[in-house]
């Protein structure tokens, strides 16, 4: 299905939906964004809350210059317009988490400019989707109501902690580009380091503006659907309100600007808040922090730290690697899988003295096929993987230099999950070595020949399929360990003779 194609279909006829996000993602620093109370995830609640973060009368906020820097660098990362000049601005409004009784943001003048993404949808088309800005903001704390019967608790552990609000463009036609936009932006704030991307933590949720609108007719009214911790649950929130919203128009109501939340159980979005508007927040210059002013030396460095993001990666990987533009993409799509296929790489081709481009289709294919096939299995993921990336390539070099066949080398990789041995280990310690001896080999295919006279028979008679079978039962006779070019050639010759 392309991005043209992705319609629903109401009783008046086709439906566009139009699609926004706002990501918020937890900037990676040890402390939070004007203090230095830690950022440590998990720890117990009001354990990391200073006195600024609790808003105690003349405390005064002092951004954290790490804070800054990731937020330039994501910028970097999507070719976006950095802003050497910057302000942050006070957003006013009441809730029982939010200590100060207001936000700490940036709305007039950002850090961030526009930027651009490219994504490759499952179901579409390649598209840009573009940003329209990420300013940098403090968070809320948490309300917890499930600690006391009557009452309700506040944890500031997340109070102050610094996010990025990253805006797009409502360019999305689709649940599947919503879905693989997350997923690409979630691959360069890995890349990059800024965020660690975990949304089951919550340090990184997407606020989902969806529209609807005939085919080539000016926006419709959007409501924003707050909050979403997961891609998947990004694109079933999409697909309701989206229906929701043609349901609603097509039986003659009209769609309100609101606040909704989305109810992963039941697969459904509902109403939260009328939606505010910006004046709303009384928003003004925060009159205790000066302006942010760049210098070119700071963007210089920031630029010079920035690693090999996705897309060059990726077209490294497809050019002078000669992957597959699949096997590339999945190599790419997260930086620890990039990273461990890196470290494969290096050590194979080391094991083997041969260059990166000679042995990189033989690595990946392991990798893809092999290591995340058992990964699956025993529902880990490349990170917790019992092998090594030295190991993997020690064992491919095995397999090169035929110390190893192919049902071998499974045999041995299916031991080194279970014990983490090196391969050269388990190889000498079990005697999985691969033989060419020809003595050997001749030995076990004269029993073969004689325990299966009959079909040595038919295939004289020129059954010739029948090899297959021959080579089948001799490496079976050898438990694997007969080099199969030796055995087929010696087969064949003793079977035509």
């Amino acid at each position: 299905m392309t991005e043209s194609t992705y319609r629903i279909q109401g009783a008046t006829g086709e439906w566009e939906v139009v699609i926004g996000l706002e990501v918020h993602a937890q900037i990676t620093s040890n402390a939070k964004l004007f203090s230095g109370a830690s950022t440590r995830f998990g720890a117990e609640p009001n354990a990391n809350v200073s006195l600024v973060d609790a808003a105690m009368p003349g405390m005064l906020p002092v951004p954290n210059r790490e804070c800054i820097r990731q937020a330039v660098r994501t910028g970097m990362a999507i070719d976006a317009q950095i802003n050497k000049w910057s302000r942050f601005d006070r957003k006013n409004y009441f809730y029982a988490d939010l200590p100060q009784g207001y936000q700490i943001s940036q709305l007039y003048h950002p850090l961030v400019g526009e930027g651009t993404i490219s994504i490759e949808p499952e179901e579409g088309q390649a598209k840009t989707i573009g940003i329209e800005r990420i300013h940098v903001e403090q968070d809320a704390g948490k309300l917890m109501h499930d600690q006391h019967p009557t009452r309700s608790y506040i944890d500031l552990n997340r109070s102050g902690v610094a996010l990025m609000e990253i805006v797009s463009r409502p360019d999305m036609r689709s649940p599947a580009e919503a879905g693989a936009y997350l997923r690409k932006l979630r691959a360069i704030l890995r890349y990059v380091g800024s965020c660690d991307g975990n949304m089951e933590e919550g340090s990184m949720r997407a606020d989902v503006n969806v529209s609807v609108r005939k085919p080539g007719d000016p926006f419709g009214t959007r409501t924003e659907t707050k909050n979403v911790n997961s891609v998947r649950f990004v694109m079933a929130a999409i697909e309701h309100e989206a229906n929701r919203q043609v349901d609603l128009i097509e039986s003659g109501g009209t769609v309100v600007q609101e606040t909704r939340l989305f109810d992963p159980d039941k697969g459904v979005t509902r109403s939260m808040r009328s939606k505010e508007d910006a004046h709303d927040y009384r928003y003004f210059p925060d009159p205790d922090l000066l302006p942010l002013e760049l210098d070119d030396a700071f963007l210089a460095e920031c630029r010079a730290s920035l690693p090999e993001l996705p897309d060059a990666k990726r077209a490294r990987y497809e050019g002078p690697l000669g992957l597959t533009p699949y096997a590339a993409g999945v190599l790419t799509a997260d930086v620890e899988t990039a990273r461990w296929f890196e470290a494969l790489l290096a050590e194979t081709a080391r094991v083997q003295g041969k260059p990166e481009a000679d042995v990189a289709k033989a690595a990946s294919n392991w990798l893809i096929s092999d290591l995340f096939g058992a990964l699956n299995r025993l529902g880990k993921d490349i990170t917790d993987s019992p092998v090594s990336p030295a190991q993997g390539g020690q064992l491919l070099g095995l397999v090169a230099d035929g110390t190893l066949s192919g049902s071998l080398a499974k045999q041995v990789f299916e031991i080194m999950l279970e014990t983490g041995d090196d391969p050269a280990k388990i190889v000498e310690e079990r005697g999985l070595k691969q033989t060419t001896d020809t003595g050997a080999i001749d030995a076990v295919i004269a029993d073969v020949l004689a325990a299966n006279a009959d079909k040595v028979a038919e295939y004289r008679g020129g059954k010739d399929k029948l090899f297959g079978f021959f080579v089948g039962q001799t490496m079976k006779a050898m438990a694997g360990k007969g080099n199969p070019g030796v055995v087929n050639e010696r087969l064949k010759a003793a079977l035509d003779n």
